[in-house]
């Protein structure tokens, strides 16, 4: 890969790490099921943040170590077991399951039960798409 350094120049380098690559996948699927949207945009966020802190040698800043504490009360669920298939470079997942997964079939399903009431998204929809409504009423001048 052709990178940035910190000091500006660029500089060609090749990183290998296939245990790292992994490992990095099955947590990724454990996280699928124990984070929600939110959480897992917010760690993608600072995640980046974290790698240019360590990349430019800030290991002891108060901010990596604020980034360790969120990390760790938002991964304290991640845990279980995740099956990943390895062919010729590949990584894929065959199978994950967590005892903390916020998937729920129940609900999931989008029949009709005790938490799931269909009836809610309507609702929901004009909500959300309120923005939109207003916006077309202004250009149509109403």
């Amino acid at each position: 890969m052709v990178e940035n350094r910190l000091v500006g120049m660029k500089s060609r380098g090749v990183y290998e790490t296939p245990g790292g690559t992994i490992m990095a996948a099955a947590v990724r699927e454990l996280e699928s099921l124990t984070l929600d949207r939110e959480t897992m945009q917010w760690k993608d966020i600072i995640a980046l943040k974290y790698a240019e802190l360590v990349y430019a040698g800030r290991w002891f800043d108060p901010l990596r170590q604020s980034f360790d504490a969120f990390m760790e009360k938002i991964t304290a669920t991640t845990t279980g077991s995740v099956t990943l298939k390895l062919y010729k470079g590949s990584v894929n997942v065959a199978s994950r399951k967590s005892p903390y997964s916020l998937y729920r079939e129940d609900i999931s399903s989008f029949e009709n039960g005790e938490i799931y009431n269909q009836a809610d998204a309507e609702g929901f929809i004009r909500l959300y798409g309120l923005p939109t409504r207003v916006r077309a009423m202004l250009e149509k001048g109403i």
